[in-house]
């Protein structure tokens, strides 16, 4: 069973850095991608950065050279080093995985394409 857990988040004031943690277990095959999302109430849920099998990730442009995502392979672990936050960071943050072995065509930058998603963790920054 694959699972997804994330740690981390809570509260900062802007310009403030935190960092997430989701570690990855329970599959066997390859993932094909790996992201972060995030939802702020009232709105829907958007891609903040992701990884195409093991490749080098790709960021959304709002939080493009301020958010890092990186992965230690070793640990299954993702991570999502939060620089600069901004009080329109404030989200409920989501790690995701997409496992699949079906040959349909896929972006690793939707939701629709993940399978597996773990717990949000709660990130608010105040100004």
């Amino acid at each position: 069973q694959v699972r997804l857990v994330v740690s981390g988040g809570g509260s900062v004031q802007a310009g403030g850095s935190l960092r997430l943690s989701c570690a990855a277990s329970g599959y066997s095959t390859r993932r094909n991608c790996m992201g972060w999302f995030r939802q702020a109430p009232g709105k829907e849920r958007e891609r903040v950065a992701s990884i195409v099998n093991n490749g080098r990730p790709t960021y959304a442009d709002s939080v493009n050279g301020r958010f890092t995502m990186s992965q230690d392979n070793a640990e299954n672990t993702l991570y999502l080093q939060m620089n600069s936050l901004t009080p329109e960071d404030t989200a409920m943050y989501f790690c995701a995985a997409r496992i699949s072995s079906s040959i349909e065509n896929y972006s690793c930058s939707l939701a629709k394409f993940y399978n597996y998603w773990g717990q949000g963790t709660q990130v608010t920054v105040s100004s």
